[in-house]
């Protein structure tokens, strides 16, 4: 489409849903979009800012994308790294769509070729570094063609509360002015409220539309284990998976990474190190290999992964202790993107945290400390979780109405509980009496009956709730306050030192509304065994699994006369559906969620072909 800069883009609201849902399915190869898709892309179409928090693998890209082919222009995103937006752009030229990138891996005259591309009107999207974006050149240049929207991704590296804030991502809100007609959009899989209305401050979003997705991944299994002979716990976990699977090994040094990589490929398996002191052109093969299958098993520290594109990670092991859930959640979230099972697997030590701590006081900035070393408790207190692993990680993140998934360790493996209703009522009036101004550590001192320097100075040892809880050690009593965090009960503020403030849910515990079952910590920890899992390929049966094989077959020998990553093809997800379904027609195959009218058109016949065989 072409436009002016000056001309407005105004169907009515009816009309751009349904070009919404065109696109959808003709060019993306789906009916329905997923929860939220709908409200952001009709939000932004009608010129909007939004502001989009999505799971790993929620279909956050799709928010930027339909709008993209819709609007008038060309969209351009903003990406932190080059392999993140050499993949996204591999993709979307599968799908038949107009993109390129712009960044400093392109040489002088590749770069030239892509803005005389964005000249002529040839782009749909137009994935930029920071770096490259905030260019005054390069915004007199934008300033005088058609912009579809500017679409910030993994927006949390805008803000100080985020778990990877970069400088030069804080700068993007400056182009505000400059393109005032634009609608803009930030998109994250992770950010606390903090985060988010740093983000909104940070980009001056106006009036933007916040959209917070579910950020339950049900298909994920969510294991830790207490770290003990780290290789051989991996070994052992590696033993029960099938040996096709693809998966991430993230270690915290470069030396463990190279060490781990290396003892895996004395057992046999294909596996390779990756991490930021390694050359760049061997990281490069290391990252197209492992998209193409060609390596299993990538050994890494964080330097590896950031949006990384590739479905069909099986599993995600953090050999080493993370140093915050954001990062956490969002390593883990590479698993299963493609809606199949996966698994996470956290090894969690003592001396990880002491490590953690170390790099965490090295921080010449106060204020970052403060941060990094609230959010490094949050991890410690997941990993040392007794209530489901799902709940305490949607709670993190503000979603408090979750129900025990029956699918982590502690659920499969539970710990002995008592009714905690009395126990959680003391934590609850001391939160209250102290005026919810104070920390997990101060509630405990004051419920014991601590007698000390800080407690006698602001007389709190007359509350009525100093010294009713000596039933408890201070262990005990840390760890029952951190389950009522975990089942959202208490919330604690990290702009306010972590001080433990009341949630929705309070008032029902306090009045005896609820009932409220409690863990006790475990005096020993034996080895955690959870049921066996059966996976997706697991449920075919043996003719459809002769089936999917085949198909994967074909798959790659396509994928490799293309020079391109299988899944850029055809997902596992979607050869399952034809295993199972065997479709006989074109008709057939456009009804497979994942296959429009242009994969139909490039791979329809030979699949068909392949299929009648059976």
């Amino acid at each position: 489409m072409s436009a002016t800069p000056e001309q407005p883009f105004a169907p009515s609201p009816d009309e751009t849903r349904l070009q919404a849902r065109t696109v959808l399915k003709s060019v993306f190869g789906f009916d329905e979009f997923r929860p939220g898709q709908e409200a952001v892309i009709t939000h932004m179409l009608a010129g909007g800012d939004s502001l989009v928090l999505m799971p790993t693998g929620g279909g956050k890209s799709l928010c930027y994308q339909i709008p993209a082919l819709v609007r008038p222009g060309t969209a351009i995103v903003v990406s932190p790294l080059i392999s993140l937006m050499q993949d996204q752009v591999g993709a979307l030229k599968a799908l038949g769509i107009r993109a390129e990138f712009y960044n400093s891996s392109l040489d002088p005259m590749a770069a030239e070729q892509v803005l005389r591309q964005l000249h002529q009107g040839e782009l749909d999207l137009l994935y930029v570094s920071p770096e490259r974006l905030l260019m005054p050149n390069f915004i007199a240049q934008l300033q005088s063609l058609p912009i579809a929207m500017l679409a910030i991704d993994e927006a949390h590296c805008v803000s100080q509360w985020g778990h990877d804030f970069r400088p030069e991502y804080s700068r993007i809100g400056a182009l505000r002015p400059h393109f005032p007609q634009v609608p803009f959009l930030a998109l994250t899989a992770t950010a606390d409220q903090a985060t988010r209305d740093d983000i909104v401050t940070r980009l001056q979003l106006q009036q933007p539309r916040i959209e917070i997705g579910c950020f339950d991944r049900p298909n994920i299994r969510y294991t830790v284990q207490e770290k003990r002979t780290p290789f051989k716990q991996l070994q052992s976990f590696l033993d029960t998976r099938d040996p096709d699977d693809s998966g991430i090994v993230y270690c915290l040094s470069r030396k463990r990474v190279e060490e781990v990589a290396a003892q895996l490929q004395d057992l046999g398996y294909q596996a390779k190190a990756y991490h930021a002191g390694l050359p760049g052109d061997h990281r490069s093969q290391v990252h197209q290999n492992f998209l193409r299958d060609e390596v299993r098993i990538v050994v890494a520290t964080v330097a590896f992964g950031m949006g990384i594109d590739k479905p069909n990670v099986r599993f995600v092991v953090h050999y080493d202790l993370p140093k915050n859930i954001e990062g956490y959640y969002q390593e883990t979230g590479r698993a299963g993107r493609d809606g199949l099972s996966a698994e996470a697997l956290l090894l969690f030590g003592g001396r990880d945290i002491n490590t953690a701590r170390y790099f965490i006081e090295q921080n010449t900035n106060e204020e970052q400390r403060r941060i990094e070393s609230f959010k490094l408790s949050a991890m410690v207190e997941f990993a040392q979780a007794l209530s489901c692993r799902r709940m305490v990680l949607l709670n993190y993140f503000g979603q408090r109405d979750g129900q025990p998934c029956g699918n982590c360790d502690v659920c499969l493996n539970p710990p002995r509980v008592f009714d905690g209703l009395e126990a959680a009522q003391k934590v609850l009036s001391c939160v209250y009496r102290l005026g919810q101004g104070y920390g997990v550590r101060y509630v405990v001192e004051i419920l014991r009956g601590q007698e000390n320097e800080r407690i006698r100075n602001l007389n709190h040892q007359t509350l009525s709730t100093w010294g009713i809880g000596k039933e408890f050690s201070a262990a005990e009593w840390e760890s029952i306050i951190h389950q009522l965090i975990h089942q959202g009960f208490l919330v604690q503020d990290i702009r306010n030192y972590s001080v433990l403030q009341f949630t929705e849910k309070s008032g029902q515990l306090l009045k005896g509304q609820v009932s409220v079952e409690l863990a006790l910590p475990k005096k020993a920890t034996g080895k955690a065994r959870g049921q066996a899992r059966r996976t997706e390929k697991d449920e075919l049966s043996t003719l459809q699994r002769e089936v999917f094989e085949t198909l994967r077959s074909l798959r790659k020998e396509i994928a490799d006369s293309e020079d391109r990553p299988a899944y850029q093809v055809f997902g596992d997800a979607v050869l399952i559906e034809m295993a199972k379904h065997l479709p006989k027609t074109d008709g057939d195959l456009l009804a497979i969620p994942g296959i429009g009218e242009r994969k139909l058109a490039q791979y329809g016949f030979e699949f068909l072909q392949c299929l009648r065989t059976f």
